[in-house]
């Protein structure tokens, strides 16, 4: 059966315009503030203090945001889109304000985590909304463009949070959301007044919502705390990882039995659903094992500092960009999207593979570009068609669930794959150091402070070490090439569907 068609409101390319400057812009300030927040992490610990409790500032914010993704697409059906993505907005506003008059750690993590309530709503929103105003065919353009925002805040979130933190302090990191949120704001509530407005009397699954926030936040905590801050064996990991499982069980038994779920499983029947959704969480580890774990080490290969390696990120952003605007004009020229997400998960399984073969090549500029432009190419050329092609297998009625849903495993298999690699790197240039003579090394104080703690090694330790982080940067590539072709393995079996357009909705 076809999706309905009942509720579309067609919208002139002005009108479209208008309403993809603004999400755009609401998509980028979340987008840009978690790598701003990553750079000025240093000062802040040294400004507020209490320095074992720092990863929090970037976990509370990752759990936020990763478990209420889901919970924004259902209550945007429900309620309707502008309706929650101001509200979306002005919660990421006042947790940016607060954050910035945080006193102390604690303060800042409370408040990270109340931004992260809104960043989640403004991810999940933005490609339902796009969804809303465009048909599927011509949506791949719109959302490729979204998927460059994406690439251009990696990049330009490092630089502009140490030059900000340089220069003035690390509070303004936080306050320049406000000019951003606040044309955001204007920009979208002129632009969505349109958009249906939800059901008359909706019912909301209040209790699936508190399930799913509360097996998400302890599953999360387990990946990006365990290993690293308490032992994989200790009790309070074990604790939350059986806690989350028993969670994630009652969860998937009550949304069976209501009648309007926050996360509505008869979605997961649809073979397209069912594949994408995999096929992205695979992916955002790969994609995160670039966007993560590259800077580090093209910093060690190069010798520079933590703001300077986002401008070395430049070549996989271009790609990245070139890979989802191309892909989406293709996509709207053809009618065709299976054939993208294949293509990019090949060509970035290639690209991995000569960067775990020849990692050592990665001080050469030119080696880096002529790897890192495909690599981008062949990653951007997989999201925004994952969406396209959810969007377009689902009721109008499950917009907002279904795409939420993607950006929900997006945001979960990026979390597992930066938790992921840096255990894989940590171990094996732990392993590596030890029988260099130098385990007193920590690699996550590497991790976290760049090349600046080797600096301060004599200068034969100093080259052991470096070769160590060689050796173990080769590993992880060469994993994330084996994870790509994992995802490209799934893609095989994506499901491809006809896509809508103005015409076919028409003779429908």
């Amino acid at each position: 059966m076809p999706p309905s068609t009942a509720d579309r409101v067609t919208f002139t390319h002005r009108e479209i315009l208008e309403v993809f400057s603004g999400v755009a812009l609401a998509m980028l300030m979340a987008a840009m503030d978690q790598t701003i927040v990553a750079t000025a992490l240093p000062t802040m610990a040294a400004d507020l203090g209490n320095l074992r409790e720092l990863p929090w500032v970037v976990t509370a914010y990752m759990l936020a945001s990763t478990a209420t993704t889901p919970v924004y697409g259902k209550l945007s059906d429900l309620y309707g889109r502008k309706r929650l993505l101001q509200i979306a907005i002005v919660l990421f506003l006042a947790g940016s304000v607060l954050c910035a008059l945080a006193q102390d750690m604690l303060q800042l993590i409370l408040f990270r985590g109340l931004q992260g309530l809104g960043g989640g709503g403004l991810m999940a929103l933005a490609f339902t909304i796009i969804g809303d105003v465009v048909e599927p065919r011509e949506r791949g353009r719109y959302q490729g463009l979204i998927g460059g925002v994406f690439a251009l805040a990696s990049v330009a979130g490092p630089l502009a949070g140490g030059l900000i933190t340089e220069y003035a302090s690390w509070h303004w990191i936080f306050l320049i959301n406000l000019p951003i949120g606040a044309v955001a704001l204007v920009m979208t509530n002129r632009a969505l007044g349109r958009l249906p407005t939800g059901v008359a009397r909706p019912r909301v699954d209040v209790t699936g919502a508190v399930l799913l926030m509360a097996a998400v936040t302890s599953l999360l905590i387990v990946v990006s705390r365990g290993g690293s801050v308490l032992p994989w064996t200790s009790a309070p990991v074990l604790g939350l990882a059986a806690g989350g499982v028993v969670l994630l069980a009652v969860f998937l038994w009550h949304e069976r039995r209501v009648a309007e779920p926050i996360l509505p499983l008869r979605l997961f029947r649809i073979p397209v659903v069912a594949i994408a959704n995999p096929v992205v969480a695979v992916s955002a580890m790969v994609l995160f094992a670039g966007i993560v774990f590259l800077p580090l080490h093209l910093q060690l290969a190069r010798g520079t500092g933590a703001t300077a390696s986002g401008l070395l990120l430049l070549p996989l952003v271009l790609g990245m960009t070139l890979g989802a605007v191309g892909g989406g004009r293709l996509i709207a020229r053809s009618g065709r999207y299976k054939v993208f997400p294949i293509a990019g998960l090949a060509l970035s399984a290639s690209m991995y593979l000569l960067l775990g073969l020849f990692a050592g090549a990665a001080a050469d500029p030119l080696f880096s570009v002529l790897v890192l432009v495909p690599l981008g190419v062949g990653l951007g050329l997989v999201m925004p068609v994952m969406t396209v092609a959810v969007q377009n297998a689902v009721d109008r009625a499950d917009l907002g669930a279904a795409t939420a849903s993607i950006g929900f495993f997006r945001s979960l298999g990026g979390s597992v794959g930066v938790a992921l690699f840096g255990a894989v790197l940590s171990a094996g240039v732990t392993a590596r150091l030890a029988a260099a003579g130098l385990p007193g090394l920590d690699p996550r104080q590497v991790m976290d402070g760049g090349v600046a703690v080797l600096d301060q090694l004599p200068a034969a330790s100093r080259a052991a070490a470096l070769a160590a982080f060689e050796s173990g940067f080769e590993t992880l590539y060469l994993l994330a090439a084996g994870l790509a072709l994992v995802s490209l393995t799934l893609a095989l079996f994506l499901r491809e569907l006809p896509l809508r357009s103005a015409r076919t909705d028409a003779q429908d």
